[in-house]
């Protein structure tokens, strides 16, 4: 893992008001919609240098730099930037949080214009469909035609799987990363582990809590359950072993073990920064999501001009390698052009936030190969 000193600097989080009313799959319609969206590096004059990056599931617009007065960056900072893998000198890259966010995108914590007060469980069910409609007209707003690629890890490979689905002409090519065409029923189920921390939490009062206490040991309770999954058993056990904590109490069921420590801090520093209902929210639509739900993916890929790289990490046991290898044998079905890298890393599902040295040499070189119209398929193990 190799960390890049390269900054892009101060940045600025913009909102867009990108519908009126916008028409869900469901049939419901929400509106106004806003999207909270930052940028980086300059739309070259032919338009055609742009890059959406997708965040994943409690992931936001800030996907690199710093805002000002605070120290930590964006969320991929190693990626994006002078000299990265997504290079600010030759791509303009965007990322949005998406909707049913709580990061200034329209979501279940945003004021409903016809009460004048937070949605709650008012906010209709979104899918991932709905979040890449959003994005689509975001981009449209922008200006921009036709994206030189959409980029994205777990969630965020999902919504470049729908970008592929429901706009093919509108990218030459899509990078998707630890991700799947589907939830598994392992994945649904530690999803609704989490759901039902939430809704057991006594300040829930059934999404009605943004006057009050919000329900801050749910949401916590849940995100540690996330964290287990993000990482490995080879992770967990070379960071933490069974190693007690030295400020250890006498016991009283508190947190023994440097493992148990880690998670609860996790799960504390988490509820400062996120929403109980948009992980809801987010958590369904990520469920509900199925690219093969009205046909088999090879025929959804039949007839793409759209390049694609698949990423996948052999530790990574909430998103098997099986679940992108499936991906990748769609494309050769359909006969669409697509490259399949395998990582070994030991950190998990957090493998693509961490090994960034690898997945940044296979991102620039498949973008380059992009740019320049050259062939791009191949297999390779790292």
């Amino acid at each position: 893992m190799k960390h890049s000193t390269t900054e892009i600097g101060i940045v600025q989080t913009q909102f867009a008001t990108v519908a009126d009313e916008l028409v869900l799959e469901s049939g419901e319609k929400l509106g106004p919609v806003t999207l909270a969206y930052e940028t980086y590096g300059e739309l070259n004059a032919g338009k055609s240098n742009a890059v959406l990056i997708c965040h994943a599931l409690s992931g936001d617009a800030h996907v690199a730099g710093y805002h000002k007065g605070e120290n930590k960056p964006g969320w991929w900072d190693d990626m994006v930037g002078h000299g990265k893998a997504f290079d600010t000198d030759k791509y303009y890259v965007i990322c949005s949080n998406v909707l049913g966010g709580c990061k200034g995108s329209t979501g279940p914590g945003s004021v409903n214009p016809k009460t004048g007060q937070p949605y709650g469980l008012h906010f209709p069910l979104i899918t991932i469909g709905d979040m890449v409609k959003a994005q689509q007209l975001l981009i449209k707003q922008l200006g921009i035609d036709k994206l030189c690629s959409v980029a994205g890890g777990s969630m965020g490979g999902m919504q470049a799987l729908e970008w592929l689905r429901s706009a093919p002409d509108k990218l030459e090519s899509a990078i998707l990363i630890a991700t799947a065409a589907m939830h598994s029923p392992q994945q649904i189920a530690f999803n609704e582990v989490g759901r039902q921390a939430i809704m057991a939490d006594h300040y829930w009062h059934d999404g009605n809590y943004y006057e009050g206490r919000s329900p801050a040991k749910g949401l916590a309770v849940a995100r540690m359950v996330g964290h287990i999954t993000y990482m490995s058993e080879t992770s967990m056990l070379d960071k933490f072993g069974r190693q007690q904590k030295n400020e250890k109490q006498p016991f009283k069921f508190t947190a023994d073990f440097e493992v148990e420590g880690y998670l609860q801090n996790k799960g504390d520093s988490f509820v400062k920064r996120f929403d109980a209902n948009s992980y809801l929210y987010i958590t369904k639509a990520m469920d509900f999501f199925d690219l093969t739900e009205e046909k088999p993916l090879h025929e959804i890929f039949k007839g793409l001009d759209a390049k694609l790289l698949v990423i996948a990490f052999r530790s990574d046991w909430l998103y098997p390698v099986w679940q992108s290898q499936q991906i990748v044998k769609a494309c050769k079905i359909a006969g669409l052009n697509a490259t399949y890298c395998e990582i070994d890393s030991t950190y998990g599902h957090d493998a693509f936030l961490l090994e960034i040295e690898q997945e940044a040499h296979l991102v620039s070189h498949f973008l380059k190969r992009v740019s320049n119209g050259y062939d791009v398929t191949g297999e390779y193990a790292i």
